[in-house]
């Protein structure tokens, strides 16, 4: 079979599992399992293969007519080069990994058929995206998995916060989308196709009129998709979805959509210093805006929904720096363990076996009854604080490095304002990670509050998916940075690795951040012990790990929603942060901010387009209709049937005419 057919199938596989477990869900509810899992892991091992054979050559590209428009046409178009294939690998990973790991976590959920069917749909969208070279075809992927998004993140319906939630990251994310659709029409215009290729030959050559505004409209949509500010408020509040979701959504769909594409076109936004400057500016604040969050944050879901904003904003540092390389090398990297994370913590939410579980501050003695999930996060936390010689250091490592050329102003068309704002953000986000990571992994294992039952080993499926992410999480890094670089198109060992200068700072401040973190927890031990968290509700020990997370969701909505804080005063994260933890916890009332300056308006507006409609327009065609009717039942009572009365009126008429008559004279 050709390479370009082996690389249809992939997307192709779960879109076929998606469609017939959705159809077979009610009448053969036998098949479903199997649907879920064998085509997203087939697909798993077809882009495996299709790397294989893809390797360090040249960009394979195949297109087949769609639509002629008479302007641009529509192609449908495969593009396979290092960065796609790697991409689509990490993607069938993770999905895989996701589905095996939801037979365990949902396995008595009556929606369990339509969130697998949404789950590989949402998987076939992100590979659709991953491999296509057409960008009408790339749109059609990015949309589809906003709706797959809506639907996953209020798979718990019954619940308000989780219905809010889905509503809010549909409406943010398309909300960036409008402007991103007309900069792909605008793109497109410029340079006379949609094909990527085209693309990026016309802004080669010189030949976009409008880079700055193409960019900038492009750069919207990757905010919302991309959860980067100031349209990341949805990431955070979406963790009301199923744990699994979220692990697929921060890890390989979704949120890595809009960094790809940014990759993927970057030197449509390197021709504009103004694009690179406002990349470089959402970036820094993003980074540095949502550590803060995180170490404020008592949800562990919410903690790891800021981790995964942050560790973007690191990729969208890159992207403003003019390193594709790193940027992806940055975004594989994280795929595996931040999926860990998640994962992770769905273990950590069945142990704890509460209603109140995602709250840290209550989860006591869980250390030593789950040391799959001790071991495993404890791994992907330092991973996610880049120590090395884990993976996240060697990727995180490449950022800062090339933040650190483009600071020095040795990188073409980057600015070194850019750089400098990308380094310092940077390295202050180091700092924050390292703090926000241990305060976790404390806090979740560690931690003072009342022990529940113990449920015993966890299910198979789950702890084994925990190992095999571990793997990359610690390997991953340390065996490619040299190779990548071919991978990506340059000689190999050029670029992505470690040097002395970054690699001090970066791992130095990781280590300052860990160390004051466990100080702070150390100095807050005393309160601690003075304020004993209160006994929590335990569930049944063979409770469903999905039964006992909506659980919490119903009964708990304030660590879901927007006031997910601790106010446990023996909290780490209060004393570093100070009198700054209230608003952080609060992800700084950017929610309330756009409350008043959008949401309100638009309800005042609704209101007052109601009132015109109900008692201005349609009172007007109330009496336009009701004047007509007035007459004819006036008319209608005047005929009477009565020869006499009709004498008599046209008699009292000709009088009065008469009359009028002879005054008029």
């Amino acid at each position: 079979m050709t390479l370009t057919a082996l690389a249809a199938l992939v997307p192709l596989l779960p879109f076929l599992g998606a469609a017939a477990g959705l159809l077979l869900g009610r009448s053969a509810p036998g098949f479903v399992r199997p649907l879920a899992v064998l085509p997203t892991a087939a697909s798993f091992v077809l882009a495996a293969v299709v790397a294989a054979r893809q390797g360090t050559g040249a960009p394979t590209d195949a297109a087949h007519r769609l639509a002629t428009t008479g302007s641009v046409p529509v192609d449908l178009a495969l593009h396979l080069d290092g960065f796609s294939v790697l991409i689509a690998v990490l993607v069938g990973l993770v999905a895989t990994c996701v589905q095996v790991y939801s037979l365990a976590y949902l396995r008595d959920d009556p929606r369990y058929p339509s969130y697998a069917g949404l789950v590989s749909l949402f998987t076939a969208a992100m590979l659709l995206v991953v491999y296509t070279g057409d960008l009408m075809v790339l749109l059609v992927g990015w949309e589809v998995m906003g709706i797959c998004s809506y639907f996953l993140v209020g798979h718990y319906w019954e619940t308000e916060t989780a219905r809010a939630a889905s509503i809010k990251a549909f409406l943010v994310t398309k909300l960036g989308d409008v402007p991103f659709l007309i900069g792909v029409f605008a793109l497109g215009a410029d340079a006379g196709t949609f094909r990527i290729n085209g693309i990026l030959a016309a802004a080669a050559d010189g030949r976009l009129h409008h880079p700055t505004v193409v960019a900038l409209l492009l750069l919207a949509g990757v905010a919302g998709k991309s959860a980067q500010f100031p349209l990341h408020t949805w990431l955070p509040d979406a963790m009301a979805g199923p744990t699994p979701v979220s692990a697929l959504i921060h890890a390989a769909t979704m949120v890595a959509a809009g960094i790809y594409l940014v990759a993927r076109l970057l030197p449509v936004f390197t021709a504009s210093a103004a694009a690179l400057a406002v990349l470089a500016a959402m970036a820094a604040v993003t980074m540095i805006g949502s550590g803060l969050a995180a170490l404020a944050q008592d949800d562990i879901k919410r903690v790891l929904a800021y981790s995964t904003i942050g560790q973007l904003g690191y990729m969208a540092g890159a992207l403003a720096v003019g390193d594709r390389r790193a940027a992806v090398f940055h975004l594989l990297s994280h795929g595996a363990f931040k999926a860990l994370l998640f994962l992770g913590a769905g273990v950590v939410i069945h142990a704890a076996g509460t209603n109140s579980l995602t709250a840290m501050s209550r989860m006591g003695g869980l250390g030593r009854r789950i040391p799959d999930a001790l071991w495993t996060m404890g791994l992907s936390l330092a991973s996610l604080a880049a120590l090395p010689p884990l993976s996240g250091f060697f990727s995180k490592e490449s950022v800062l490095r090339a933040a650190e050329h483009a600071s020095a102003g040795d990188t073409a068309h980057v600015p070194s304002a850019v750089g400098w704002t990308v380094l310092v953000a940077a390295l202050v986000t180091a700092v924050l990670t390292g703090a926000y990571a241990t305060r976790l992994f404390l806090l979740a294992f560690r931690g003072s509050g009342p022990e529940v039952p113990d449920h015993g080993r966890q299910p198979l499926a789950m702890t084994t998916v925990l190992w095999v992410l571990a793997l990359p999480t610690v390997a991953f890094g340390g065996l490619t940075y040299r190779e990548l670089p071919h991978w990506f198109g340059g000689p190999s060992g050029d670029g992505l690795g470690p040097v002395l200068t970054t690699s001090v700072l970066g791992t130095g401040l990781a280590a300052v951040g860990v160390l004051v973190a466990y100080a702070a927890w150390q100095g807050t031990a005393a309160i601690r012990g003075a304020n004993p968290i209160g006994a929590v509700v335990a569930e049944p020990a063979d409770a469903e790990p999905a039964l006992v997370e909506a659980e919490a969701i119903d009964t708990h909505a304030e660590v879901y929603g927007d006031v997910a804080s601790a106010e446990d005063l023996g909290d780490p994260g209060r004393l570093l942060l100070g009198p700054l933890h209230r608003s952080a916890a609060h992800g700084f009332h950017l929610d309330a901010v756009y409350g008043v300056l959008f949401v309100r308006p638009v309800l005042a507006a609704a209101s007052l387009v109601r009132f015109l409609d109900r008692d201005v327009v349609e009172t007007y065609v109330k009496g336009a209709g009701g004047t007509p009717k007035l007459l004819g039942a006036a008319v209608r009572k005047a005929q009477t049937g009565n020869v006499q009365t009709y004498l008599g009126a046209l008699l009292a008429g000709a009088v009065v005419l008469a009359v009028i008559v002879a005054v008029g004279a």
